[in-house]
């Protein structure tokens, strides 16, 4: 269960009054992302994003599995989100999971894992006895703000920063080296699909880039794009009332797409930097 401090009504009217302004109240432009930092860890797939306030640990980690019994010659993709009260004071670490921990992970899995950008095929070891399964876990920091598009570019980051053991076939005998024997194998990734949240305010539908936590308790609804190096959209997602204009739809993807490629820049340095 996660219970926020809801944001005073002079905070509030502060805030809308400055975007009226077109001036936001840490001190960006409308449609600038607040300072990003990416860090990958000494073992493959951990890596660290700092988004502003928000911080975001991402591990990947696998084991080999069975398949599902409808998909024998497919890799499993699983995500998992957690977050706690080191994140925020508000979050409740005790229990089940939160609807807002099952919505990211829903998130992350329908736009990395349903958009194709991994081959799960590469993932299969035998068909209909053994595969990879691989395991995301995204764990909130600390709560500024935005976190789906911060676990976005965490999880693709610890995605291409991974490495899985090699395996060699025997006929039927699958044997796995360790890792210390031989050099460990990155996962086959198509593409980097990236998200980018619009926040929106007031009757006219004013939209900012990256909310903060004071924005986002503030906004009355938000859109999700989500692309790739490509340029394609893997996904849309809208949450709040207001319905947006075809022209606002437009306008919102062609930042999109100019944030997605100053994002997978950073990722690539970070991987390059390692």
């Amino acid at each position: 269960m996660v219970v926020e401090i809801e944001p005073s009504k002079i905070e509030t009217a502060f805030l809308l009054e400055s975007l009226e302004k077109g001036i936001r109240v840490d001190g960006r432009g409308i449609y600038d992302y607040r300072t990003l930092q990416i860090s990958c860890g000494p073992t493959h797939g951990l890596v660290e994003v700092q988004l502003g306030q928000t911080r975001i640990l991402a591990r990947v980690s696998c084991e080999v599995t069975r398949p599902f019994l409808d998909r024998p010659t497919e890799g499993i993709v699983q995500f998992n989100a957690e977050l706690s009260s080191m994140a925020a004071p508000g979050f409740d670490s005790g229990g089940k999971s939160s609807p807002q921990e099952v919505a990211i992970a829903r998130m992350l899995e329908r736009v990395i894992r349903q958009s194709r950008a991994i081959d799960t095929e590469a993932l299969c070891i035998i068909a209909g006895e053994k595969v990879w399964g691989v395991r995301i876990d995204i764990h909130f920091l600390d709560h500024g703000g935005n976190l789906v598009d911060a676990a976005s570019i965490a999880a693709i980051a610890a995605l291409k920063h991974f490495r899985r053991p090699d395996v060699t076939i025997d006929g039927e005998v699958a044997v796995i080296h360790d890792v210390k024997e031989r050099n460990p194998v990155p996962l086959s990734i198509h593409h980097t699909p990236i998200c980018v949240t619009f926040g929106f305010f007031g009757p006219g539908g004013l939209a900012v880039v990256d909310t903060n936590l004071l924005e986002e308790q503030t906004q009355v609804s938000s859109f999700t794009i989500t692309l790739n190096s490509h340029r394609e959209i893997c996904a849309l997602n809208k949450a709040g009332g207001i319905p947006l204009e075809p022209k606002q739809i437009q306008r919102c993807i062609q930042i999109a797409l100019a944030k997605v490629d100053e994002i997978n820049e950073k990722i690539q340095d970070a991987l390059n930097a390692n």
